[in-house]
């Protein structure tokens, strides 16, 4: 079946459940990303299709372990050097949120670290849920 759309949908490990009820509502296809596992613990990903030229969106939860982390930055370089016009990254839990500032001397901000990996991976645009805390304060509905 020939995709129609400008843009895929894949999911990592950790985001096949949301990517598949999505491409369900959207009436696409479900994107094939492949993650080979090496016995000493090393993993790939590659797509088993073309993304040139298309939008990809990446579904992938960075937590509980930072092997899903590090999937997602696989997925998004591999995105980029196919010819993806642009890497979505969908990220329904983002890890290391809770570390959005320095709350004390001596300590990283994980959050902007992990930030600076997706860009550097190549994504172009970051979709998450629910952030630890709004530093401008929250709004109410």
């Amino acid at each position: 079946m020939e995709n129609n759309y400008r843009f895929k949908i894949f999911a990592g490990s950790k985001g096949q459940a949301l990517a598949q009820r999505v491409c369900e509502e959207l009436g696409c296809q479900f994107g094939k990303v492949r993650v080979d596992r090496f016995s000493d613990g090393e993993f790939c990903a590659y797509f088993e299709e073309s993304v040139r030229g298309q939008n990809v969106y990446l579904v992938q939860s960075t937590c509980p372990s930072s092997d899903n982390l590090m999937e997602l930055l696989l997925m998004i370089d591999a995105a980029k050097r196919a010819s993806a016009s642009k890497v979505i990254a969908v990220i329904p839990y983002f890890g290391w949120a809770r570390q959005d500032r320095k709350d004390k001397p001596r300590v990283s901000i994980g959050a902007k670290l992990v930030a600076n990996m997706l860009q550097t991976a190549g994504a172009d645009r970051v979709i998450t849920v629910d952030l630890h805390a709004d530093p401008l304060g929250r709004v109410e509905a």
